[in-house]
């Protein structure tokens, strides 16, 4: 893809709905930011380990820890409030919890809805765009492996994979067909460009998938669709999967077609780096183009790599600039921001 860039001010950005979870959403969120104000992310509710796991067992509320990231990535607030909320107790009954989680809760206590209390917090942290729940029931994710094996729970599924030592053949929400977030649904018809973020391919992207209205309301949409792929495998997910088993396993549980664009990551990484990942079981995603081409998506590569504490990770701000980027080469007229006719210039 081109390095150029047509530069649109923020707030004459395009509508921008991202569908994902965990921390693949949130990387996408922080770069987006900087481009467009209109914003929605699409967030998982199937997790049910570690401190979002506690308040949901506890307290029966959905997940808040995917939801809290995301709006930490798109948070105008004072850092001093930003690292309060990333702040995670060390010591006694709350140790691993992070307040963030546990002001998501208090406000879910007082206000009627889960998702209100989203947008509470939403308003607390004065965050750019919108950050919605995809479903406000209460779900729990299981997986069916090749060999038949099932196992429930978003967070047994990597151990379970380990020892069936299969690939996971499908996934499904329990109960089936929960509904989707009238927000989000709307969000997704006045969408310009719906991308399907970087993240677990099973556990945070396609539970999204799964609920009731979503893929139709994406099959209506005449945005721009586009899949961030990952740039490396998942233990206990995808090991040796390739760009088009991350496709077809997004087809099969949504539709074929579900987007006919795909960002792949074309940078270097640091060999020991790879080597340091294939002792875990996990390698570099290997693009095999003509497949995903005879699966009608089209592949377009960028350097999107970084590389954090020694995870390989998407540069926020490259991905999203690509992507904004792609966006104004492909022609898409940018409208209903009360803005005619926007200007575009090239870098």
């Amino acid at each position: 893809m081109s390095s150029s860039i047509y530069r649109i001010p923020p707030e004459h950005g395009p509508r921008v709905v991202a569908i994902g979870g965990g921390t693949g959403l949130s990387t996408l969120l922080r770069g987006l930011k900087l481009y467009t104000k209109h914003i929605t992310a699409i967030v998982t509710v199937a997790d049910d380990g570690g401190g979002s796991g506690v308040l949901r067992q506890d307290l029966g509320m959905p997940p808040p820890g995917d939801i809290r990231h995301c709006m930490e990535a798109l948070a105008n607030a004072e850092p001093l409030m930003v690292q309060l909320l990333q702040y995670r107790f060390q010591d006694g009954a709350l140790a691993g919890q992070s307040f963030g989680n546990l002001l998501l809760a208090a406000l879910h206590g007082i206000l009627p809805t889960f998702d209100q209390a989203v947008d509470g917090m939403s308003q607390v942290l004065a965050i750019t765009g919108k950050v919605l729940p995809v479903t406000t029931a209460d779900v729990q994710l299981e997986a069916e492996f090749e060999n038949g094996v099932t196992v429930v729970g978003e967070s047994s599924i990597a151990q379970c994979k380990k020892e069936q030592d299969c690939r996971i053949r499908r996934v499904r929400l329990l109960p089936e067909h929960p509904q989707a977030l009238e927000t989000a649904l709307q969000a997704i018809a006045q969408a310009e460009m719906i991308v399907f973020s970087p993240g677990s391919l099973y556990t945070s992207i396609i539970p999204n998938l799964l609920v009731d209205g979503i893929t139709e309301a994406i099959r209506r949409s005449k945005a721009m669709k586009i899949y961030a792929c990952n740039i490396m495998t998942q233990p206990g997910e995808t090991e040796g999967y390739t760009v088009s088993d991350h496709i077809r396993a997004l087809f099969n549980h949504a539709y074929e077609g579900l987007f006919d664009l795909c960002l792949v990551n074309d940078g270097t990484i640091p060999s020991a780096i790879i080597q340091r990942y294939r002792q875990e079981g996990c390698d570099a995603i290997l693009c095999d183009k003509e497949t995903c081409k005879s699966m009608g998506v089209e592949i377009l590569t960028a350097p999107v790599a970084t590389v954090e504490n020694g995870r390989v990770r998407h540069n926020p701000g490259q991905l999203a600039r690509e992507l904004v980027d792609l966006y104004a080469h492909r022609g898409i007229r940018i409208a209903g921001h009360g803005q005619q006719g926007a200007q575009y210039r090239m870098e």
